[in-house]
């Protein structure tokens, strides 16, 4: 954690401390607010180097674009498209930036397979089922990931 959120918490437990003369009963709520305080921070950390990358077919189907929507930078793209045999390499991916790549022909189906890395070097891996006729969008995908549910490598 950083030095001001492991200085709130010092500060809520010496407060804890404190009310242990008034209370028990004060203690225990300070001390219950503090642990929820500091549940808070971890939950928060681990939402600050969020890496998420999408790949997507354009509505004319001969565009293909990657677009980083987590927040932190993505270095190392190397995007493969299965069964046509094409592969591209992006060098890196700002914050809510975008790679277009402009296919030769239009394309009915394609995979994607999408290997990148972040900032600290950790590789991951996606795959992306692309296709003009349809969305692969999943309706049930939170908006923003939380307790680290991505797939790592």
């Amino acid at each position: 954690m950083k030095r001001n959120q492991i200085a709130i918490i010092v500060a809520g437990l010496i407060i804890s401390a404190l009310l242990a003369v008034i209370s028990i009963y004060l203690t225990g709520i300070a001390v219950i607010l503090v642990i929820t305080l500091a549940m808070s921070f971890q939950i928060f950390q681990d939402s600050e180097r969020l890496t998420d990358l999408a790949v997507v077919l354009s509505e004319s189907a001969k565009v293909i674009t990657v677009v980083n929507r987590g927040n932190t930078l993505i270095q190392n793209i190397e995007v493969s498209l299965v069964p046509l045999d094409i592969e591209f390499l992006v060098p890196e991916l700002a914050v809510d930036g975008k790679f277009t790549y402009e296919l030769p022909q239009m394309v009915n189906e394609v995979r994607a397979i999408v290997e990148f890395e972040d900032r600290n070097g950790r590789k991951y891996n996606k795959s992306f089922h692309l296709s003009a006729l349809y969305s692969d969008d999943d309706l049930l995908k939170p908006m923003f990931p939380t307790f680290d549910w991505k797939e790592k490598k």
